[in-house]
């Protein structure tokens, strides 16, 4: 199958270009698109590129987003595929069509009409977003952190709060303002960590009667027994002693029920005053996924696939990332919505897709945990690591779980930009750091 009816090359579009949808895309260009054996279209509705797992970062302010942020059209140009900037939001399996919602800019103008893209394979990659759960007031008083946007509006709320503190008298006991991060897996813990550092930081940067110590209350609330449910209990126990020494106030067994203007309500009637509330619990998939086109899906909008990461109802429909939901065996669980494993499935997609054209069998997705990783800032770090380096796991933490979790982010700069790029970046990050502020100050 090395063309399509013998009029054109294969065409192999990818919609959504985070961390799984960009390294294929990055991938077949080199393998496919640079020889002219397959024409590859990138599809996603932002212009720019940033690895998901620095969000809280971002919004913390210690990671400005644009020092890091890679433009499509630019990779698009160095690595053989096409970039077309939209939201998908239908597709036709019978045209062999997607069609992207047209894009406006801030003031509501259209910059792109609808459109439609033609594919003989095409692969969903676009990602999850917070679910709230249908929680009351959650959509109206939350930010959601799922994009560089979200997280660029938190950092700037942040610091118009710090700003508004140094003028308020103080409440005993209270702090100035509180900010309630909803959900207690790996980005709510890490951005709470991130947040006390970055008011410290700030507060040496000449805020008058601002003291992060008395001023501000970081409170994390989750709903299920412990931090970190889906990860190793020690490694949730080593979280949260170090978040208590932080004096980070932890709400563990208790749901919330309602957001207002002025703060959190729980289950069990505590309202907690809050000028800053950030949602970071739970997963879904977007909602145009319910209903697309007749394939299979689950109560998350995932996409249900087979092993080979085809959709049980047509074969030339693929997904991989958060929005697939992708078996390990009869008695495990889907493969879970992380990094690693959008990395391992775009590895593995991008060798099968060439053997498809090849006319050779598929591959089979196996899923190898590694482990994980949770960054506290420049407090600490913990871990644990799986797979190749011990039978079992082994717990890790400090200077050498800080070292692995940058590896992460350098791991995944490699995959899109090659060697030579990214030890380019490398030096010009601490270049940065001599140059500028700790943190983004503005």
């Amino acid at each position: 199958m090395t063309q399509h009816s013998g009029t054109h090359l294969h065409r192999i579009t990818i919609v959504g270009g985070g961390a799984g949808g960009l390294e294929l895309a990055v991938r077949l260009g080199k393998k496919l698109g640079k020889h002219g054996k397959a024409q590859i279209t990138l599809v996603d509705a932002a212009r720019t590129h940033l690895w998901k797992p620095l969000l809280h970062q971002v919004a913390a302010g210690t990671l400005d987003s644009h020092t890091d942020e890679l433009e499509y059209l630019a990779l698009a140009r160095n690595y053989h595929f096409q970039f077309r900037l939209g939201r998908m939001d239908g597709l036709s399996r019978t045209q062999k069509e997607i069609y992207l919602a047209p894009t406006h800019d801030e003031e509501g103008n259209e910059i792109l009409p609808r459109q439609s893209i033609p594919y003989d394979t095409l692969v969903l990659a676009i990602g999850s977003q917070s679910n709230d759960f249908g929680t009351p007031g959650a959509q109206e008083h939350c930010i959601m952190l799922d994009s560089p946007e979200a997280a660029e509006r938190f950092h700037q709320r942040l610091i118009n709060s710090c700003l508004r503190a140094q003028t308020r008298p103080r409440t005993p006991g209270q702090g100035q303002f509180t900010v309630t991060i909803i959900g207690g897996g790996a980005t709510g813990v890490e951005l709470s960590a991130e947040l006390h550092m970055t008011t410290k930081i700030m507060s040496t940067y000449g805020l008058a009667n601002f003291d992060p110590e008395k001023d501000l209350r970081i409170v994390v609330v989750e709903a299920a027994p412990r931090l970190l449910q889906a990860l190793p209990e020690r490694l949730s126990s080593a979280v949260a002693h170090e978040l208590h020494s932080l004096h980070i106030e932890i709400h563990t067994g208790e749901r919330v029920v309602e957001v207002t203007k002025d703060g959190v309500r729980m289950a069990n009637g505590t309202f907690i005053p809050s000028e800053i509330v950030v949602w970071c619990a739970g997963i879904k998939i977007p909602d145009f996924m319910k209903d697309l086109d007749g394939l299979e899906v689950n109560h998350l909008n995932q996409l249900i696939v087979h092993r080979t990461l085809q959709s049980t109802r047509d074969p030339s429909v693929f997904a991989m990332g958060d929005c697939a939901a992708i078996p390990q065996g009869d008695d495990k669980p889907v493969v879970p919505p992380r990094a690693q494993s959008a990395h391992q499935e775009a590895t593995m997609l991008a060798k099968s897709l060439v053997r498809m054209l090849q006319g050779k069998p598929l591959l089979e997705f196996t899923y190898r945990d590694y482990g994980s990783l949770v960054s506290l800032g420049d407090y600490s770090a913990v871990g644990s690591l799986m797979g190749a380096i011990a039978k079992g796991s082994v717990f890790i933490e400090g200077n050498i779980a800080k070292w692995m979790y940058w590896w992460l982010h350098k791991s995944h700069q490699i995959a899109v930009s090659g060697w030579f790029r990214t030890w380019l970046v490398t030096w010009a990050e601490a270049i940065n750091w001599a140059r500028n502020p700790r943190i983004k100050l503005h």
